[in-house]
C-alpha cells in the first residue's frame, strides 16, 4: 500500500501528515513555507509512493466558506494538474487549528512551543489525516 499524504493549506505556512505505508498510523510530517510548497511535495513524491492527497478544506462553523476557501480551491486544481496519478481530495477542516491548540496544551508543552504556529499547523494537517481514515474506515 501507499501512504496518504493530508495537506493544512496557509497563505503563509502549511502543515503537512502522512500515514504509514498500511495507512494505518498518521504522523506529523512538516510545516513548510507555503510559497515553496509545490517544490517539496515533488521532491516529497519523488521519494515516497503517496496513493492520495487530503486537502483541509476550510469552512466557519456556520459551514460556509472560510476566508480562504477560494485559494485553497486553486490549489487543489493546480495539485491535480501536478500529480494526475494520485487521487486529491478535500476533507472538512473545521476547528481543527482549534483541536490542535488544545492538544498542544494539554500535552504540557512550554509556552514558546505553544505559541509555535507551524506546529499548530502540523498537528492541525495529521488531525485532518485522522478524520479523513477514520471517515474512509466507515
Amino acid at each position: 500500500m501507499a501512504r496518504i499524504l493530508a495537506i493544512d493549506y496557509g497563505t503563509k505556512r502549511t502543515g503537512l501528515a502522512v500515514t504509514d505505508p498500511l495507512q494505518i498510523i498518521a504522523n506529523g510530517l512538516d510545516t513548510v513555507a507555503t510559497s515553496e510548497l509545490e517544490d517539496y511535495l515533488q521532491r516529497y513524491l519523488e521519494q515516497e509512493e503517496v496513493e492520495a492527497i487530503v486537502v483541509g478544506e476550510p469552512f466557519y462553523p456556520d459551514g460556509n466558506p472560510a476566508q480562504i476557501h477560494h485559494l485553497v480551491v486553486g490549489f487543489v486544481r493546480r495539485l491535480k494538474k501536478l500529480f494526475p496519478d494520485i487521487e486529491v481530495v478535500t476533507h472538512d477542516e473545521r476547528f481543527t487549528s482549534e483541536e490542535a491548540k488544545q492538544i498542544i496544551l494539554q500535552s504540557g508543552a512550554k509556552k514558546k512551543k505553544r505559541r509555535d504556529k507551524g506546529l499548530v499547523d502540523k498537528v492541525s494537517a495529521v488531525l485532518i489525516l485522522q478524520d479523513y481514515l477514520e471517515t474512509k474506515r466507515s
